[in-house]
């Protein structure tokens, strides 16, 4: 038979470099599904806003062309005295109107990356780092 092995000092040192490397994987695991989840949340949130960016837009777009389809009635008009200019004013009504939805619709659309979730990787990264150093002292 043999006798026990008694653990030593550098099985001790191996042992608990170990489970700090466990330990940092872990963190690092766990960091990265919480990364995954903040960027899932502010895509979300961007492609809602974007929505209803782009459903003012339409929504623009859809009075310009009725203003375009009462012009063509406006023309015909013309022919009849005096009633042009009630004609005229819906078409000049129904196109501002389109325009500006237009004009806000784009300025509330946003291209743009997720800025919270580039800034708390680049916090994470830094974290990561400062750990790996300061446990391979």
């Amino acid at each position: 038979m043999q006798a026990p092995v008694e653990p030593t000092v550098e099985n001790n040192h191996s042992v608990s470099s170990r489970g700090l490397i466990a330990s940092v994987v872990s963190d690092a695991q766990r960091l990265v599904a919480l990364e995954i989840a903040l960027a899932k949340q502010e895509l979300k949130e961007l492609a809602m806003a974007n929505a209803i960016a782009l459903a003012i837009m339409m929504f623009g777009v859809l009075l310009a062309v009725l203003g375009l389809l009462v012009a063509v009635p406006a023309l015909v008009v013309v022919l009849v005295p005096w009633h042009w200019q009630a004609a005229a004013v819906w078409v000049a009504a129904y196109l501002l109107i389109g325009l500006a939805l237009v004009l806000v619709g784009k300025a509330r659309l946003q291209v743009r990356l997720p800025t919270r979730t580039l800034e708390s990787l680049k916090e994470n990264k830094e974290w990561a780092l400062r750990r790996v150093r300061s446990n391979g002292r």
